[in-house]
């Protein structure tokens, strides 16, 4: 099968004036946009006959992969009739793994617990895993019950771990000699094993059965079949176990740039391989679910969810968010009993208090909280982190402060020089107001990563709506103060 068909590049070379206005806009998703209109034109052809006709032949002109997310732009009963109309069980295989979990939830409704039990059982132990969630729980042992006895016992010695560790990420297929044994006894089972396709490194064990080393598959091609693997044996630097977060997986194969990453348990004993296919899609996971967390919704940003339930996974953050602004709301109308001439200059900054605050505040969160992510901020130099971070963000804000407290004072933007209350006054309870709120908002952004990631809470949180509304509530009490103080004095 090919990617590209010569009406798919004719297509893209009409549009590469627009594509290159887009550079976020790369081949494969044009390619995705392509092959969803023409899968939507095709099932409204005037006949059902038709349609099938013309699926069938997109089907056999394109990979899996690409029908997989094209898929995912279609109505849900469309997705299923692609599944039906791939040739063989591999590619039904290969559609499974790369759908999103609305597709997969919409097939595996409708097909027999016999079909399930196919699919499930040409997949590497860890997607069928993954593929599993999809479905209920009774649904889950009826399949695993149809499931060859090895095939079944791989499944839920990988369900049985927590979600985002290792022993979750890791497939419990792979190879593994004794240190006794040949190059000719390894590429023998290798051989007599075609199922298994982890089988780029072969592990070594001792006689207790405890990993010693690895040997890469090139050295079984250029070594003699009589060569003990001992002798090209090579030492493992690092190792996790089944109970490692996904994190720190992600962190030690970008730290050490190892392509697989073996998983012992207590006793040294090899019971799974991660492999970089593995932590890619950790990173996808992590990354997608670090921007909902800092956008304030549990939605999955790479899944196609319906609107409604897109919208109840944002309503709670903003339901907060609104409590948080009937609060600043309250704080701002008690300041009415006091000197009631200075509250109509003062409120005209509220959106410049807030918005310096809040956006100093994010930034030193961001920076702590990417920090964190990519395994930078550890025990010994946090403290250093958190000196710079607050260092920027204060002397921001008494730069800034002042800059906005001159502004204010010679170009008098509230035209207060007209009434009893002096520009230098409202200059004065600007500046100094900023500055308390930004230096507020610094360290709100600086702490509240680290309490957060202490409290056992994604620091993500630390960006997201329910910090940003507290330092809208903190940098306006703050400035609130400010002014009364000021005008009490100057006044």
């Amino acid at each position: 099968m090919k990617s590209f068909d010569s009406e798919d590049r004719a297509l893209l070379e009409e549009e590469s004036v627009q594509a290159s206005a887009n550079l976020l806009e790369s081949k494969t998703s044009q390619l995705a946009d392509i092959l969803g209109e023409k899968l939507d034109a095709a099932f409204h052809q005037e006949t059902w006959t038709l349609a099938l006709h013309d699926v069938s032949k997109i089907i056999s002109e394109h990979s899996v992969v690409d029908l997989a997310y094209a898929a995912r732009r279609l109505p849900v009963g469309d997705r299923l009739v692609i599944y039906e109309n791939l040739p063989a069980i591999q590619s039904k295989v290969d559609f499974l793994i790369s759908a999103d979990n609305a597709t997969r939830v919409a097939i595996f409704r409708r097909i027999s617990d016999q079909e399930a039990k196919d699919v499930i059982q040409n997949m590497p132990p860890d997607e069928g895993v993954s593929v599993l969630e999809s479905v209920s729980e009774r649904r889950y042992r009826k399949v695993l019950e149809l499931l060859e006895p090895k095939k079944a016992a791989k499944i839920r010695e990988i369900n049985k771990h927590p979600r985002n560790t290792a022993g979750r990420l890791m497939t419990n297929e792979f190879f593994s000699f004794s240190m006794d044994g040949t190059v000719g006894d390894a590429t023998s089972m290798i051989r007599d094993n075609p199922g298994t396709a982890l089988a780029m490194w072969m592990f070594l064990l001792n006689g207790k059965g405890e990993l010693q080393g690895y040997v890469p598959v090139r050295s079984l091609i250029i070594h003699p079949a009589a060569t003990p693997l001992k002798q090209i044996m090579k030492p493992l630097s690092h190792r996790v176990s089944p109970e490692t977060s996904r994190e720190e997986v992600v962190e030690i194969v970008e730290r050490y740039k190892v392509a697989v990453l073996p998983v012992v348990d207590a006793s040294d004993l090899p019971i799974g391989v991660v492999n970089y296919e593995d932590v890619i899609e950790a990173v996808e996971d992590i990354a997608d679910e670090t921007i909902a967390t800092m956008a304030g919704t549990v939605e999955k940003v790479t899944e196609c969810e319906s609107l409604t339930r897109k919208f109840l996974s944002r309503a709670p953050w903003l339901f907060i968010t609104l409590c948080a602004g009937l609060i600043n709301v309250g704080v701002m109308s008690s300041f009415q009993y006091y000197e009631k001439g200075l509250l109509t200059f003062v409120l005209f900054f509220v959106p410049l208090i807030t918005g310096m605050s809040g956006n100093i505040g994010i930034q030193c969160s961001t920076i702590l909280v990417r920090s964190m992510a990519m395994g930078m901020l550890s025990m010994g130099n946090r403290r250093d982190a958190i000196i710079k971070e607050s260092i920027i963000g204060v002397t921001a804000g008494i730069l800034f402060g002042v800059m906005s407290g001159f502004a204010v004072y010679y170009m008098d933007f509230v035209g207060s020089s007209g009434s009893a209350i002096q520009p230098l006054v409202v200059g004065l309870i600007v500046g100094i107001g900023l500055m308390g709120s930004c230096v507020a908002g610094t360290f709100l952004g600086v702490f509240s990563p680290l309490f957060f990631a202490r409290m056992g809470i994604d620091p993500a949180v630390a960006s997201g709506p329910i910090v940003t509304a507290l330092n809208d509530f903190l940098s306006m009490s703050i400035y609130f103060l400010i002014a009364i103080g000021l005008s009490s004095f100057l006044l």
